[in-house]
């Protein structure tokens, strides 16, 4: 079974059409109209290895807000549509990614109960023209929207693109991890409710 999919949402704020494939390569073509987001979710989609189409249009004349925060939404409802009732997945997962003088913790849970820990301090309130507190909106939404428990945790770091790139990569691997085939599961949904 292809774990594959497409969501296509349009508000009065933005219009985002997102494609992803579970099972890729890592490749990439996004375009948010943010330069920062754009590049932190070629991340995500190289180092989780899932391909991502993302295409965006929103009110930036405002804030980056709406457009952010809603990536994170149809990202995630992308990917909760893809791994369809979890059957044969790992599930939990966690890692420690280090990016130079910086380590950032994170652990999923792909549980259908959706929660965020975000433990992540910026010391600039920008990283470009990208408020630093959009970072945890994203991910706010994405987790939402995905039904994945989400932990991150800064350990510690002094640069701000490193400790933002960090949390990204360290979604990317831990959830690549989580939604990987265990096929130790022999297609079972890993819970004794016999459903996630």
């Amino acid at each position: 079974m292809k774990r594959q999919a497409t969501i296509d949402r349009s508000t009065k704020e933005t219009k985002i059409k997102a494609t992803v494939d579970l099972d890729g390569t890592g490749a990439y073509d996004v375009s948010t109209g943010v330069g920062f987001l754009d590049h932190m979710l070629e991340q995500l989609a190289r180092h989780a290895l899932i391909d991502i189409t993302l295409k965006a249009k929103g009110d930036l004349h405002i804030d980056f807000h709406h457009t952010t925060e809603d990536c994170g939404i149809v990202l995630g409802q992308a990917v909760a549509k893809a791994l369809g009732d979890k059957q044969g997945i790992t599930r939990y997962a966690d890692v420690h990614l280090p990016m130079d003088e910086t380590m950032t913790r994170v652990a999923v849970d792909v549980s259908g109960r959706p929660y965020l820990i975000w433990d992540v301090n910026f010391s600039q309130p920008k990283l470009g023209e990208m408020d630093t507190e959009l970072f945890r909106e994203f991910f706010q939404a994405f987790a939402q929207n995905a039904g994945i428990t989400l932990h991150i945790a800064n350990l510690y770091g002094e640069n701000n693109h490193h400790i933002a790139e960090t949390c990204f990569k360290g979604l990317a691997r831990a959830l690549r991890a989580a939604i990987a085939i265990d096929p130790r599961q022999a297609g079972r949904v890993p819970s004794t409710k016999g459903s996630l």
